[in-house]
């Protein structure tokens, strides 16, 4: 499935997700929304004297004003269920048959993780949270000095980890665009590494020869890191997020309710 056609069929049920996929990872702002549905409740009349003492003077057993805690967790309950009715809650995508790592998705966490092994190698891939670049952030950004966001590309972060027997290992620092796989670092380690400010890293992965840059691509996409995968595991991720929304949403109510 083309990345393109991916967010095409993910924008319709995108918008208790969008929100919080938005550049640079950050979190959905509820302050607004959630200040304005408490406050309603507590708000004061100002052309009553009466109702302010009143409000101020000790609760009586007739007074049905709801809590704060109350009216919150009203906002809470009508936001899990807007979540719970998005296309994406609960739809688990079908893995392609040709897709090669076996994937370890723990629910709580906000990366997976994917495994397999290749001609006697360890390979492991970190997958974290998609951002998400919509035509309105495109819009509002058009001095960004980011071309995949000027150019209202969405991006994948993900770390790949080659390991030999010996523990000799290549880590990658990758982001995703659509159909296209980008290498931002690469470093190597060794089983009895200790941490040294000092070590030489290795130049920046952009400064090496184009041929050796080329194929260090194609090193990895003969280990399965290549745009068929990272296609499909943009969407994956994004249903991972709305289940995990709902979730940490769940957690909140559980704390309010306590």
């Amino acid at each position: 499935m083309a990345f393109t056609a991916i967010l095409r069929k993910s924008a319709s049920a995108l918008a208790p997700v969008a929100g919080r996929l938005v550049r640079g990872g950050a979190q959905r702002n509820y302050h607004s929304a959630l200040f304005a549905a408490v406050n309603h409740h507590a708000r004061l009349p100002q052309n009553n004297p009466s109702s302010v003492l009143r409000r101020y003077s000790t609760a009586t057993a007739d007074d049905q004003s709801p809590s704060s805690t109350e009216s919150l967790l009203r906002v809470l309950e009508s936001e899990i269920q807007m979540a719970r009715e998005a296309d994406d809650h609960d739809r688990v995508e079908e893995i392609p048959r040709e897709f090669p790592f076996k994937i370890e998705d723990n629910a709580g966490e906000q990366i997976v993780v994917l495994t397999r092994e290749y001609e006697g190698e360890q390979i492991k891939v970190e997958v974290h949270m998609p951002d998400l670049v919509t035509g309105e952030d495109n819009d509002l950004n058009d001095d960004d000095d980011d071309s995949a966001q000027s150019a209202g590309q969405s991006t994948m972060p993900l770390v790949v980890t080659v390991t030999k027997r010996s523990g000799t290992g290549l880590v990658f620092n990758c982001v995703a665009y659509p159909d296209e796989i980008a290498i931002d670092g690469l470093s190597i380690t060794h089983p009895d590494d200790i941490e040294d400010q000092t070590a030489y890293e290795g130049p920046n992965f952009h400064e090496l020869d184009e041929n050796l840059r080329k194929a260090f691509h194609r090193y990895l996409e003969l280990r399965g890191i290549k745009p068929s995968a990272t296609n499909f595991l943009h969407e994956y991720m994004i249903n991972k997020d709305s289940r995990e929304y709902v979730g940490w949403l769940g957690n909140l109510k559980k704390f309010l309710e306590a």
